[in-house]
């Protein structure tokens, strides 16, 4: 697991961000490129190639989604890219309601708030629950629990992208 190694932590999903970010400024002050100036060509790669791991481990490990994702990548677990079968009719009444306002018929705006506001729900939940299966993995590692944990990124990942369609077109429409 590259990236927790680079910050010399356990690879878990409940991750202590407070220490996380100690070891990270600790490691970036370590290999910060300033201090390899006249050191050889090499020494001073390797402290560009340190430094650059240490923020791609930094960005990627705080933020708990993309955290999760590295997880199950490393264990060859990808995410699905087709809609969870629980959310296609949301999706064709989504779909609709946004075609709606493209032809210019205001009244499906309601629906889109609403809409948006049940998917951001969905979102906070979906938040919520893989806070708690990152815990139950982390403390009994079982790969039922990773599977929960993919199948709640899957739909979560969609329903991110669902808020985010629909606050893009009501900003286009309410600016026209």
């Amino acid at each position: 697991m590259k990236l927790y190694d680079a910050l010399g932590i356990a690879p878990t999903l409940a991750l202590d961000l407070e220490d996380a970010k100690k070891r990270f400024y600790e490691r970036s002050r370590q290999w910060h490129p300033d201090r390899f100036s006249r050191a050889g060509a090499e020494e001073q790669d390797r402290a560009l190639e340190m430094t650059a791991v240490l923020n791609d481990a930094f960005r990627t490990l705080r933020d708990p989604v993309s955290r999760a994702e590295y997880f199950l990548k490393e264990r060859g677990l990808e995410l699905s890219k087709d809609a969870p079968p629980e959310l296609l009719e949301e999706v064709f009444e989504l779909n609709m309601a946004l075609e709606e306002l493209h032809e210019g018929d205001e009244s499906a705006r309601a629906q889109l708030v609403e809409a948006g506001a049940r998917f951001g729900t969905m979102l906070a939940a979906a938040d919520s629950e893989l806070s708690g299966l990152f815990a139950r993995y982390d403390t009994a590692p079982e790969s039922t629990t990773l599977d929960q944990i993919r199948a709640t990124l899957n739909r979560r990942r969609y329903v991110a992208n669902l808020v985010r369609d629909v606050e893009k077109e009501l900003h286009v429409h309410s600016a026209n």
